[in-house]
């Protein structure tokens, strides 16, 4: 058929994935993280007080003194290629994009800061894609996590009068695939090792108890992880939750506390895995690589490992086509 001289331009038609990690400021300084704390920390996705109530509290006592700290922590991880959650998130869009081939679309964002989720899914469309997997990474299901970056994407195609076809990633934290990277990856950092660590310790991102109690599956999920770790494994595997904020009570067992605990039992050698996180990030290079590491050591701790996420590693590309290639099934061959 002969299109009309005047008809505008169509873009063949495409399969896209948008890789969603959570976000990073633009630079490690007060502004900037300023900036994407209020974006992050304005969310009712990840903070479930009454607006009246936590509004005055964010602008207030947060806002002011919270970015100089939090800025200063960034410094100490930052790349040339800018924050190590963007470098590895792009990365592993780069090498899947090569995995996958020209017949998918891959591209990736953040739910707080840039690229932002409304701006690539535009670019998508624009590009051709009539068919998006939104791809959150994030292993364990949380409603601060994998709910919040769908409501985004959701929200966004709410301004689109024509919305590409969308389906989302469900998470994979007991998928045999999942397991099997984590395993090699553990198992290859482990060997690399100038000491054998006496014990494992997996420590997950914290979150308020109360997200347990009002039916969130994070907490049992990552314990699933965990025994599954295990099993693969065969070795002692600890669990503990990291990055507690505010004074509401969070999920045990907290991680330094599990570390202090350890010594206490006789580990003086331990390497430290985050399976909760797809990426390197500031909660992995600084939380624990860092501090994580000089309390294990004040305690009496001797050796401390930290052991790298799966990033953009050969156990990640091979553990994301085969998740993406399953959910795009019918979209693709």
């Amino acid at each position: 058929m002969t299109l009309p001289p005047d008809h505008p331009i169509i873009a063949a038609p495409k399969v896209g994935v948008l890789l969603v990690n959570l976000g990073t400021p633009d630079a490690p300084d007060p502004t900037s993280v300023r900036r994407y704390l209020r974006e992050f920390l304005s969310d009712r996705r990840v903070v479930e007080i009454p607006r009246l109530v936590w509004q005055p509290i964010l602008h207030g006592a947060i806002l002011t003194t919270r970015p100089k700290k939090s800025a200063h922590a960034y410094s100490q991880v930052w790349t040339e290629g800018g924050s190590p959650l963007a470098v590895h998130t792009r990365a592993t869009a780069q090498a899947m994009q090569a995995a996958m081939g020209d017949g998918v679309v891959v591209d990736w964002a953040m739910r707080y800061g840039n690229p932002d989720i409304a701006g690539r899914l535009s670019a998508m469309k624009a590009a051709g894609c009539d068919r998006i997997l939104l791809a959150p990474l994030y292993p364990q299901y949380s409603a601060a996590t994998t709910a919040t970056a769908n409501d985004a994407a959701f929200a966004a195609l709410a301004a689109m009068r024509w919305q590409p076809a969308i389906r989302t990633l469900p998470p994979y934290h007991d998928d045999p695939a999942y397991i099997a990277a984590l395993k090699s990856s553990v198992e290859r950092r482990l060997a690399a090792l100038d000491f054998a660590p006496d014990a494992l310790l997996a420590s997950f991102h914290g979150m308020p108890e109360r997200t347990l109690h009002l039916g969130d599956p994070y907490h049992c999920q990552s314990v699933k992880t965990v025994r599954l770790l295990r099993e693969a494994l065969s070795l002692p595997v600890h669990m503990s939750f990291q990055s507690r904020f505010g004074r509401a009570k969070w999920l045990e067992p907290e991680t330094e506390a599990t570390l202090a605990g350890l010594v206490r039992d006789g580990v003086r050698n331990i390497a430290v895995v985050t399976p909760g996180f797809a990426a390197d990030c500031l909660e992995t290079l600084e939380e624990i690589a860092l501090r994580a590491r000089d309390a294990f050591l004040r305690e009496g701790g001797e050796k401390f490992a930290y052991l790298p996420c799966l990033n953009a590693s050969t156990e990640a590309i091979t553990l994301y086509q085969r998740l993406l290639s399953r959910e795009l099934s019918g979209w693709i061959d």
